[in-house]
């Protein structure tokens, strides 16, 4: 069967879902079916549609079938001494580029860099109306109107069947390392936010309860410079800290509990939970195991600007994104609407009103 052949054959079975009115639970690799609330319906699986459509190192964009396995457009790339510039976590090896989209993850580099969906510059899709869509295209501007392609960015299949993505790609830096120092809560955030202010070639900061880590990367010059700056202890090359770290693999994430994603500013203060916190992108994301209840989580949160996602659990969780106030719920609701009136795709996956 053609790539043609696979995108219509996808295309029918929405048309044959949209007559039924059958829900669909469109799948891939499924390495991050654990994220968002539990999925239902009939399988729908995009996994045969995969292939790179267009890639020239030159232009600094890709283009794949949302099929692709995340780690041979990883591995294409690498070999062209480039790289995805949100450095995205996979969770397993099956994992996807349409489920990495879908999903709007992105690792250690995102507050340097930028998110998956400002990487995002076009898409085809599958609507609700069993139509296919391209939206954007290979370059940073290039159309008017609404941004569809990055709304598809984290909406975890809701309100479309990816197809196609072509994403902005990056140089892989001349050279990379990491530097640990020995500091406090406060110590660390006050030093994450004294190099915010620099021009020093940061790429990534963790804080991890006792240790800072500091990751510079770029020109050979550059680095050696902030080193001799910066001090504290250079971390051996083949620790593969940040590594670890994006797949969730570190100490840390082996605790047992439900684990806890929340986005805060960076200088907001220590809500004054249960358990033990990890702290990425300059404070602004922080990773919680404890054992306070949700709303409780999500108040603390709330009252500071902030908003708490249940990453993980071990038990099934009703409410997994912090709950929308009434505008925000209604623009949702609208946008499902227009793109998927029937609810067929991924129905309850975000939330269980849309």
């Amino acid at each position: 069967m053609t790539d043609n052949d696979i995108s219509k054959d996808l295309q029918q079975q929405v048309a044959q879902a949209l007559s039924s009115r059958t829900a669909l639970n469109i799948q891939a690799g499924n390495s991050k079916q654990f994220y968002g609330r539990a999925a239902s319906g009939d399988v729908l699986d995009v996994s045969t549609h995969r292939g790179v459509i267009n890639y020239e190192p030159t232009e600094l964009v890709i283009t794949a079938r949302a099929g692709t396995p995340l780690k041979e457009l990883e591995q294409l790339l690498a070999d062209n001494n480039q790289m995805f510039g949100f450095e995205p976590p996979a969770f397993g090896d099956s994992a996807t580029i349409g489920g990495t989209v879908a999903c709007n993850f992105s690792g250690p580099r995102r507050a340097f860099a930028g998110s998956a969906r400002d990487f995002v510059l076009g898409s085809t899709i599958i609507n609700g109306k069993a139509e296919q869509l391209h939206f954007g295209g290979e370059v940073m501007k290039n159309v008017a109107g609404y941004d569809v392609s990055r709304l598809m960015c984290g909406a975890l299949g809701t309100l479309g069947v990816l197809l196609e993505v072509s994403i902005k790609v990056l140089p892989r830096p001349e050279t990379e390392l990491t530097l640990v120092q020995e500091l406090d809560t406060n110590a660390s955030l006050a030093k994450v936010h004294e190099l915010a202010r620099q021009s020093l070639p940061v790429s990534a900061t963790c804080f991890d309860g006792h240790r800072l880590h500091i990751r510079l990367s770029g020109a050979e010059a550059g680095v050696a410079a902030a080193r001799k700056l910066l001090g504290g202890d250079t971390l051996p090359a083949n620790d593969n800290f940040w590594h670890k770290l994006k797949e969730q693999q570190l100490e840390f994430f082996k605790s047992g509990g439900d684990l806890w994603r929340l986005s805060l500013a960076s200088n907001g203060p220590n809500l004054g939970l249960n358990g033990k916190t990890l702290y990425e992108w300059n404070g602004a994301q922080r990773w919680l195991i404890g054992d306070d209840r949700a709303d409780v989580i999500r108040d603390r949160a709330a009252r500071h600007g902030g908003h708490a996602t249940c990453f993980r659990s071990q038990h099934d969780t009703e409410q997994v994104f912090h709950p929308l106030d009434g505008g925000l719920l209604a623009i949702h609701r609208q946008l499902k609407r227009a793109f998927d009136p029937e609810a067929i795709f991924n129905p309850g996956r975000m939330y269980a009103e849309i």
